[in-house]
């Protein structure tokens, strides 16, 4: 049986979707903690870069073999334990899936990551504007997903359905972000459930920010 190791950190959003990911597959691994702030950040060290050059987290490791990238992860870990399936059914109702959650991925995620925020720090942007920034386009890409949402119509008490899938996975780490840095959510009713459903479910609470071992 393999072994899993992944390099995280407890504030992490993309860490947080993997969380999510192997608890709901009832994998168990090891949690290996970077914290992205102490000492510069230890993912900017030698040992860290030499696992992954872009100096991000997750990492996961199964035995010898070191996979990058969250939504990578994620689906290696499908295609190895299929069940239960966090991309079910036709391939058109898969797409839309993988739609909702690179929608949060691609498009709302980079442009709050820590280096972006840092970057603008570096460039003369105080803090005021730097969180007018990240609420500007996490407001800005969840309302755009509250609007695919009713345009597809499969939602149930999860994105798709009442089973979590890949899209929860995703979404829930983005609203607890959302949160944090006091994005108005007014116009985002149907995540608001969903975020308020998958939080009642054990997978989600073991892999919640305030349940890792580095939380702070």
């Amino acid at each position: 049986m393999s072994s899993l190791r992944l390099y995280t950190y407890y504030r992490s959003s993309a860490s947080y979707r993997v969380r999510i990911a192997l608890n709901l597959k009832g994998l168990t691994y090891e949690a290996i903690p970077v914290h992205l702030r102490r000492d510069g950040g230890e993912h900017h060290s030698a040992a860290y870069a030499a696992r992954n050059p872009a100096e991000l987290v997750p990492v996961l490791q199964d035995d010898a073999l070191t996979l990058t990238q969250s939504l990578a992860i994620i689906e290696y870990l499908e295609e190895l334990h299929p069940r239960p399936a966090l991309l079910p059914g036709p391939s058109a109702q898969r797409a839309h899936i993988r739609a909702l959650a690179l929608a949060v991925a691609c498009d709302i995620h980079p442009l709050g990551n820590l280096r972006v925020l840092q970057y603008l720090q570096s460039i003369g942007l105080d803090d005021a504007r730097r969180q007018q920034w990240s609420q500007h386009w996490v407001t800005h890409g969840l309302q755009i997903i509250e609007q695919l949402l009713q345009q597809a119509g499969s939602r149930g008490r999860c994105c798709v359905g009442d089973t979590p899938t890949l899209a929860d996975c995703c979404l829930v780490p983005q609203l607890f972000n959302a949160e944090r840095i006091g994005c108005d959510l007014s116009q985002v009713p149907s995540l608001q459930e969903i975020y308020a459903h998958c939080l009642t479910l054990e997978p989600f609470q073991r892999a919640a920010p305030a349940a890792q071992p580095d939380a702070e």
